[in-house]
């Protein structure tokens, strides 16, 4: 059952957590990252580090046959929606183009199984919440879009080829591992409760709330965040998923089917750390929606999962825990 496992942008925030669950579950895993914006200390010992691009083919099936990869875990690419609007074709090369060539040295090198870090912005604007997975998908800038190409490419490969696939629609990711193994390390981060840990131990003079008249209780943006452990534990079951059903390729929503506002996500940071954060009211950004809340029915139904973490203050707590450890990292850089 549990094959050898590549996962591409392994030392990145996502997929350095999902190295730790497949480790920790006794899979053997090996790692393909550039380092653009992942870390070495984020690897753990023991796992294989291959510096390098997803699109470089070579590369690749080196690593499909020194390791033996039957399956992908694809994290690689670029996550930050509004410079996907500024720079639309970065988010093409790096989010289709390169999945494009990944997905082609995966089914070169007789890779059987795939499972794909997509997102919720392929839902663009829901016209509902909860989404679910059958929702319209009108991605309304080109980091969604660039996504949705992938899962396309995925789908049509997958009735060609050998090869299914596990789509993994993410809402909005926080936390860190409980153990302070590895969390969200990226410099500028934009994510609102890593944004708020750094506010809280100082690294930043305060919070930006954008917009304060959405059809809320509270007026702010409403959003369903996920512990990014659950969500790595998500992928394990997801690829024991398609190992077991190789006719049967997966798309899910991966979200707790509950949402926060921006408000009520900084008051749980002020509550866990005993200080308050100054909050700068901003105007609202474009394309942000009310409340993006998944349906996450589907997952709960089509695997074992049981999130061990879905408390916003557990959540605060494990990333303001990894955001200490980290002072003390680059301290000692």
């Amino acid at each position: 059952m549990k094959v050898p496992v590549l996962v591409t942008g392994g030392a990145g925030y996502i997929g350095s957590h999902a190295v730790l669950a497949l480790k920790d579950a006794g899979w053997p895993v090996a790692v393909i990252d550039n380092l653009t914006t992942g870390f070495r200390f984020a690897i753990p010992d023991g796992v294989p580090l291959y510096e390098g691009d997803i699109e470089d083919g070579a590369l690749l099936a080196r690593i499909f046959a020194e390791q033996g990869t039957q399956a992908v875990m694809h994290f690689a690419g670029s996550i930050i929606v509004p410079e996907s609007v500024e720079n639309p074709l970065k988010y093409y090369h790096n989010n289709t183009a390169k999945s494009r060539a990944l997905i082609d040295a995966a089914v070169r090198g007789g890779v059987k199984h795939f499972i794909f870090s997509s997102t919720a912005a392929t839902y663009g604007i829901p016209e509902v919440s909860p989404v679910t997975e059958d929702s319209p998908k009108q991605p309304i800038n080109p980091y969604g879009m660039s996504k949705l190409m992938t899962e396309i490419m995925l789908a049509d490969t997958a009735r060609a080829h050998p090869l299914n696939y596990c789509a993994l629609r993410y809402f909005n990711v926080a936390g860190a591992d409980p153990q302070a193994r590895t969390g969200q390390s990226t410099a500028g981060a934009t994510h609102l409760i890593k944004v708020a840990v750094e506010a809280a131990l100082g690294k930043r003079d305060s919070v930006g709330v954008f917009g304060t008249d959405y059809a809320t209780p509270d007026g702010t943006g409403v959003r369903d965040y996920i512990h990014v452990s659950d969500l790595a534990a998500a992928h394990v079951l997801a690829l024991e998923g398609l190992i077991e059903q190789p006719e049967r390729s997966l798309t899910m929503n991966c979200g707790y089917g509950r949402g926060f506002s921006v408000l009520e996500v900084l008051d749980a940071v002020d509550r866990v750390t005993n200080r308050t954060i100054e909050r700068r009211m901003e105007g609202r950004r474009a394309g942000d929606p009310d409340s993006l809340i998944s349906d996450n029915r589907r997952i709960r139904e089509t695997l074992p999962w049981v999130p061990q973490y879905a408390d916003l203050e557990t959540i605060v707590t494990h990333a303001l825990a990894w955001e200490r450890k980290l002072t003390e990292i680059r301290g000692e850089a």
